[in-house]
């Protein structure tokens, strides 16, 4: 008898959304705390994961970005990526595109050279450690103007060949697509990729806005996607890749509870669903708590969690011959596991 969780642990996956100020452990942020003497609100770990009960993307975001601020020197940075990479290597996952907010770092005057130093040393820490390859996402803050996240995008221009694609996070509602038309146009013309979160909160009518205007090559979350027949069809005739994030989902009041996340749902609608973290330290789960989550509470069998893992594969942003040797990898796991 297959055994479903040692099946989810061993199952090679990458991981295409997480923030990594977001895996900011209770405990890291006490270490990192005292060490830069940064003084925090709160007296133990237990009062910060007591602070964790949130119910909205807003009351999320105001102690994510105070718990940013613990976050001061490259070895905070390298440090907090490392601890990321070995949670996730021992997840089974094999590649990994992460998202970093500079803009939360340099606004409060932390140089964006020391955040993109700190975590590029701690990816490749974690290639030498565990083998496992990862991407760089820079994503803007959509709360912010156009004009900042040009700043920012200036800003990257020593580490923009370290940087694979912007994306767009923060505050949803009221913060349209349309408003980064620009700033997205000026990153393809670099050469980057585009991934933008839409219709985790917002309408359905900002993933078109991310489809038509941002020209996004992957779509953040897109549950609300759902809603419009239409953009199902167009989504799934496109393959395009919708990074879904269970716990996030249910953790801001967006599902219900995980025994009604449409997860299923758009496996058999033909979209590209993957799973991810988000934001684990504060939604309750890395990604094999997230499969895990998701198979006992819609009871996906193992075909349904290998197409996941294979839909990860397929949507990261890998040159083609490393998406087939992850693949082969992945048949062999599961001929070993029939």
């Amino acid at each position: 008898m297959l055994d479903l969780d040692a099946f989810i642990t061993g199952l090679p996956k990458a991981e295409l959304h997480l923030h990594i100020e977001g895996s900011l452990e209770p405990e890291q942020m006490f270490e990192f705390a005292r060490r830069n003497q940064v003084a925090i609100p709160y007296a133990s770990v237990e009062e910060v994961r007591a602070a964790y009960d949130f119910s909205n993307l807003q009351d999320f975001l105001d102690i994510y970005y105070a718990g940013a601020d613990v976050l001061r020197t490259e070895e905070d940075f390298r440090d907090l990526a490392l601890a990321y990479f070995d949670r996730a290597a021992a997840d089974g996952v094999l590649h990994a595109e992460i998202f970093f907010d500079p803009q939360t770092h340099t606004h409060r005057g932390i140089p964006f050279g020391v955040v993109a130093n700190g975590l590029l040393a701690g990816m490749a820490a974690a290639e030498a450690k565990h083998g496992l390859t990862s991407k760089l996402i820079l994503c803007f803050l959509r709360h912010l103007d156009e004009e900042d996240a040009f700043k920012t995008l200036s800003q990257a221009q020593p580490w923009i060949d370290r940087i694979d694609a912007v994306g767009l996070d923060s505050s949803e509602l009221g913060h349209p697509p349309s408003k980064f038309e620009r700033v997205f146009a000026a990153a393809a013309a670099m050469g980057l990729k585009r991934v933008a979160h839409a219709g985790e909160e917002g309408p359905p009518e900002y993933v078109y806005e991310a489809l038509e205007l941002l020209h996004v090559d992957r779509l953040d979350h897109g549950n609300r996607s759902l809603e419009d027949p239409a953009l199902i069809a167009r989504l799934a005739r496109s393959g395009m890749t919708l990074t879904v994030c269970p716990l996030s989902n249910v953790k801001l009041c967006n599902v219900a509870s995980i025994d009604v996340h449409p997860i299923d749902r758009m496996l058999r609608l033909g979209l590209r669903a993957t799973v991810n973290s988000d934001d684990p330290a504060y939604f309750g789960g890395y990604v094999g708590d997230n499969f895990r989550a998701i198979a006992q509470g819609r009871t996906l069998d193992r075909d349904d969690l290998v197409t996941l893992a294979r839909n990860s594969f397929l949507g990261s942003f890998l040159p083609d011959n490393a998406v087939a040797t992850h693949l082969a990898r992945l048949d062999a796991y599961v001929e070993a596991h029939t």
